[in-house]
């Protein structure tokens, strides 16, 4: 297996090389040159989600040992996840919900981001690298707890995360600000998560800054999904919950089924796509967006225009209007890395491309809408008073856009829902959704206790007294001060 860029097929690297660069040198990002195929479907419904994992990475990381992957897997997903299973499914009529928040931080990043550092040290060690990996990057929420929480006093490693300073739940902003380690510091963006994300990839394609760095011993790399060692852990909870459905008799092996995914940066539903790719009978790849509708627009038009108002929302995770991942879906549809790259040139210098026509026709895979924040609060009263089950608002959004494509296609297929984050990181909106009243007098914290003792769920204990924790980061910068803040942190200076 080599791993090629999106915007030019020649540069290649191994896997392990791509896990460490996180971005290829002219800025593109690392796609497999062969996506592996799953000879027999059945020979994977008994696999535990440990033994699953270890399967699919065998496929896509061939230059790591069967006991090296081993000793990745098993470290990762040990107790810290309160799924004895790592990810669990609930049951909701013909759609199913794929709980992917069981570990420290409570959303679906923690599954990736718990192997991740595992798979770096030891890209590290086979190729030789004894400068220290300095980790960069941007979050929306979810991405920037994990990554921390995963690297935490990993040797060699500093890890520097960004995220907007206005942009995030109070829960995912006290769990950073307060995030302990030597190795971990957080910035504050003033800005959104574009510019947080610009700022990072800037960085990555800086060969004067790379260069000063080298000279510092520093060599960069990435945990956002733009790294293949993130992308391809996320695979798995796919072909496992389609396993489970096997197991519980709720389809035979074979029948095909419908996915939905909460969408903003791209990486999970194309984690998705690739699961189709490999052989998983998924049908439609239902891509929900919240009002920042870039992606639905893409979809049905073809054509992906940023030039457009930036909305603020209850699904915050899900504020981005630059989904970095569609770039390796443009390659995987068009194997044309010159276009790609033109298509990503034109979107830096005119904020939008247009793919061609038979490009176009190729994404038939998808299905592409939006709720808006009307929809995503009735999405949440709707669930549970049909079924008791309370889910987060970015849940909510993929659930309004799978009943309104089943609506509209009269497609009865079960549908998988992924379900990203628990709902107490997002307790004020669940809980204003459930009781239909504002209550702007109580703060997040407050709220989270709310919905706890009148809805009969438990507090999940990494986020218990979580407002009482000191906070230990606060630094500040704008998307052009990004630079020195990195420097700052490597000379000890924050």
């Amino acid at each position: 297996m080599q791993y090629i860029s999106t915007r030019n097929s020649e540069l290649k690297a191994t896997p392990s090389e791509a896990i460490i660069n996180g971005l290829a040198d002219d800025g593109g990002l690392y796609i497999p040159n062969i996506v592996p195929k799953i000879n027999e479907l059945k020979e994977l419904v008994s696999l535990d989600y440990k033994q699953l994992s270890l399967k699919i990475l065998q496929m896509y990381f061939t230059d790591f040992t069967y006991e090296e992957l081993k000793e990745c897997v098993y470290k990762a997903y040990d107790d810290k996840f309160r799924s004895h299973e790592v990810v669990s499914l609930k049951k909701c009529s013909d759609m199913y919900f794929l709980e992917l928040f069981h570990g420290q931080t409570l959303a679906f990043k923690d599954i990736a981001l718990s192997v991740l550092p595992y798979l770096m040290k030891l890209s590290a060690k086979k190729n030789d690298l004894h400068d220290e990996i300095v980790i960069l990057t941007a979050t929306s929420g979810d991405t920037g707890k994990a990554a921390l929480e995963g690297f935490k006093n990993v040797e060699g490693i500093k890890i520097i995360v960004f995220f907007p300073k206005n942009g995030v739940s109070e829960v995912q902003k006290m769990q950073m600000l307060s995030q302990e380690g030597e190795n971990t510091n957080v910035v504050m963006i003033d800005g959104n998560f574009d510019d947080a994300q610009n700022g990072v990839k800037q960085m990555f394609t800086d060969k004067k800054f790379k260069e000063k760095l080298v000279e510092q011993g520093v060599v960069l790399s990435s945990a956002n999904s733009i790294n293949i060692g993130r992308l391809v852990p996320q695979i798995v909870y796919y072909i496992y919950s389609y396993m489970k459905l096997v197991r519980d008799k709720e389809i035979s092996i074979g029948d095909s089924i419908n996915i939905g995914v909460p969408t903003g940066n791209f990486g999970n539903i194309l984690a998705g796509y690739y699961a189709k790719k490999m052989g998983l009978p998924i049908d439609k790849l239902i891509c929900a967006s919240n009002e920042n509708k870039v992606l639905t627009d893409f979809i049905g038009t073809g054509i992906y225009d940023t030039k457009r108002e930036f909305i603020v929302t209850s699904s915050p995770s899900m504020d981005i209007l630059v989904s970095s991942n569609l770039e390796r879906l443009l390659y995987e549809t068009t194997k044309d890395s010159k276009l790609v790259s033109r298509y990503m040139k034109s979107l830096k210098d005119n904020n939008e491309y247009k793919i061609e026509d038979n490009h176009k026709n190729k994404l038939i895979d998808f299905y592409g809408d939006f709720a808006s924040e009307v929809e995503v609060t009735k999405a949440i009263d709707k669930v549970y008073r049909d079924h008791k089950y309370v889910m987060d608002t970015h849940t909510a959004v993929a659930y309004h856009v799978c009943a309104k494509y089943q609506e509209q296609s009269g497609d009865n297929k079960k549908i998988i829902i992924a379900s990203t984050a628990s709902p107490f990181k997002f307790a004020g909106s669940v809980y204003r959704a459930l009781k239909k009243e504002e209550v702007a007098e109580y703060n997040e914290f407050e709220l989270i206790n709310k919905l706890s003792k009148e809805y009969n769920l438990k507090v999940p204990y990494p986020i218990r007294d979580l407002e009482k924790k000191d906070i230990l980061h606060n630094l500040t910068c704008t998307n052009k001060t990004m630079k020195s803040a990195v420097l700052k942190t490597i000379k000890g200076q924050m």
